[in-house]
């Protein structure tokens, strides 16, 4: 079975219209709390334990950003507090963000005891609904702590925010914000195909690491690169890829930091930057002898860590290297995790 990937990383635009998204629908849940015939819908026949004659949240009306109303509930509600503004200067309290969503465990709902038919008497389908909150604003201080005795000021300031960086890949992001991306993004997919009467497409989701070696390779199986061949140069001696090249001489390929995605030329199925600039998430747990026995068709390995289970069983793969990284974790088969 096939499967479709972005041709590029998702970027700071895409995500920060995540962000955004989220930061509008808590602002408008407060204000149908609050306000429900100005900013809600009523509701008539809704399956979702709500009742008629409730309020939801009404996306066809504008914020209306200088109303008395709205920005007497930002500074009550979604603000940081006085003490904490840097010279006095409102701005939104980030980790308020949170994006709630659910879902669906088919590996649990799969076991044997839990399917259709088994002797067990009746279950209830709600035991394999999951609900996740997820503080879904980026680590913009990543520029900073990862990177000792580097002065990164200006860019953990500016980078995620500033048009300037629009179609730079974002960073910062952990395993659980990535997999929030992917839901709220198949969400607002499905919802605008609903709307238009048609057909909804399947989730979008993390790729495993067997689909993300299969897309970086491009077609080519033995080659090392996305690009063919053992090289990281091309025949006039340019590098191919956003990484860190001879002894650590960031700016001979192009790029200091990570730049703009697709700068660099696509592999043989079109996909940009499967080899450096930034490090991409997969939707495994890693473990370094996963590949002696998962299944061979597709493999797939899973493993949901609790809160308080050791750091070693919360890792989870990333591919391609970052544009910090040496050639060997650019390479299409090296896996490392964070």
């Amino acid at each position: 079975m096939g499967f479709y990937m972005d041709e590029t990383e998702i970027t700071n635009n895409e995500y920060r219209q995540f962000t955004n998204w989220v930061r509008d629908s808590i602002l408008r849940q407060y204000l149908v709390e609050q306000y429900p015939e100005e900013y809600g819908t009523a509701i008539v026949n809704y399956a979702d334990g709500m009742e008629a004659g409730d309020y939801r949240i009404d996306w066809t009306k504008k914020i209306r950003w200088d109303d008395e109303k709205v920005r007497t509930i930002l500074e009550e509600e979604m603000f940081l507090p006085e003490n904490e503004r840097l010279d006095g200067q409102r701005e939104f309290d980030t980790r308020e963000y949170v994006y709630k969503y659910q879902v669906l465990d088919i590996e649990s709902a799969a076991v044997k005891a839990n399917r259709e038919g088994t002797a067990t008497g009746k279950r209830d389908r709600s035991k394999f609904l999951k609900d996740v909150e997820v503080n879904i604003f980026p680590d913009t201080l990543t520029w900073t702590h990862d990177y000792s005795y580097s002065f990164n000021d200006p860019t953990t300031k500016n980078y995620f925010w500033h048009p300037a960086f629009d179609d730079y890949p974002v960073v910062g992001i952990n395993w659980k914000q990535a997999t929030a991306f992917a839901h709220w993004r198949t969400s607002m997919m499905n919802s605008f195909l609903r709307e238009i009467k048609q057909p909804t497409l399947p989730d979008f989701r993390l790729p495993t690491e067997s689909e993300w070696e299969y897309a970086s390779r491009g077609g080519l199986d033995a080659s090392p690169y996305p690009w063919g061949g053992p090289y990281t140069r091309n025949l006039q001696g340019c590098f191919l890829a956003n990484f860190k090249p001879l002894r650590g001489n960031y700016v001979a390929d192009g790029g200091l930091k990570a730049i703009k995605t697709a700068s660099y030329n696509p592999n043989g199925y079109g996909l940009y930057d499967m080899a450096g600039n930034v490090a991409e998430w997969t939707s495994n747990a890693y473990d370094e002898s996963a590949y002696s026995y998962s299944h061979d068709m597709n493999s797939d390995y899973h493993f949901n860590a609790k809160d308080d289970d050791n750091e070693v069983l919360k890792r989870k793969s990333i591919r391609g290297g970052s544009w910090k990284d040496i050639a060997y974790f650019i390479q299409t088969s090296t896996r490392t995790f964070e």
